[in-house]
């Protein structure tokens, strides 16, 4: 904090940082996993821009360098950061149409649905694939350059994937809000 000239003592305008965790509850939150405020800054820092220095990070959250390095690469080990990837715009690289793609397959058993899954996971079409409650097994969200490549992948990929029954399209007709970042506010802010 910088130092008033003609006294010596602190000046009471700069804002300070909140200062590090000092309680045993903190610590103990950090050693078991859990979660505190400077982590939960760190998450929400990375999630708007992962490619800033570890300095600004630091400067951001109220930490020096080192402890942010420390919190980060903690994050990644517990598995908590899976990684880092740039966010491309699909339409300014050729993917204009995005389908969610409800596939009903045939439960006849746990395999047979298993074969199904790993079939999904190898198709780069599809970018999401989810189990769903209701009518149908899956709920798939798929990127592709236009509806005649849609119609031709449906024919000649989705239908001859192993236990698909039926498919049930709808089309995005505009983006109201695609984020990557997850929401953290239930995280809270100390713990």
């Amino acid at each position: 904090m910088p130092r008033s000239e003609k006294s010596g003592k602190a000046s009471a305008k700069t804002p300070r940082a909140p200062s590090p965790p000092r309680d045993a509850d903190a610590r103990e939150a950090r050693d078991a996993g859990g979660l505190d405020r400077y982590d939960i800054a760190l998450l929400g820092e990375l999630q708007r821009d992962a490619r800033q220095s570890n300095a600004d990070l630091a400067a951001r959250i109220g930490l020096s360098p080192a402890p942010t390095w420390r919190r980060v690469r903690r994050l990644e080990e517990l598995g908590i950061i899976t990684g880092y990837r740039a966010e491309i715009d699909r339409r300014k690289i050729g993917l204009g149409v995005l389908a969610f793609v409800r596939v009903d397959a045939e439960r006849d058993n746990a395999d047979a649905t298993r074969v199904l899954e790993e079939a999904i996971r190898g198709l780069p079409e599809v970018i999401s694939c989810h189990y769903i409650s209701g009518a149908g097994t899956f709920e798939l969200q798929v990127l592709v350059t236009d509806l005649d490549a849609y119609s031709r992948w449906t024919m000649e990929t989705l239908f001859r994937l192993p236990n698909v029954k039926d498919l049930h399209t709808s089309f995005s007709l505009g983006e109201i809000k695609a984020s990557a970042a997850l929401p953290l506010g239930h995280l809270g802010t100390s713990r």
